[in-house]
């Protein structure tokens, strides 16, 4: 599982949009995404996109993207968001 954001890198200005895409090498069945700031466990998104309209200073961190086919879940690398 990987992460791509844009604009690439990572680092978003203030009010500027932040796109996250998630993707995955190989998979068999449905998949379902959910996306975690920090570890937290509640999600912040469900999808194979996260976007984020208006990057304010509480949306720095580390952002990752969790794919699960049923049977078994993938993580993808942490991703550092930084907002200027």
């Amino acid at each position: 599982v990987s992460v791509r954001a844009q604009p690439p890198g990572g680092q978003v200005a203030l009010g500027d949009r932040l796109v996250l895409s998630c993707a995955v090498a190989a998979g068999t069945g449905p998949l379902s995404f959910s996306w975690h700031r920090g570890g937290s466990r509640a999600p912040l998104g469900t999808g194979p996109r996260l976007e984020l309209r208006h990057v304010g200073d509480n949306d720095s961190g580390h952002y990752q993207c969790r794919a699960s086919d049923g049977d078994s879940v993938a993580e993808s690398v942490p991703l550092n968001v930084t907002v200027l």
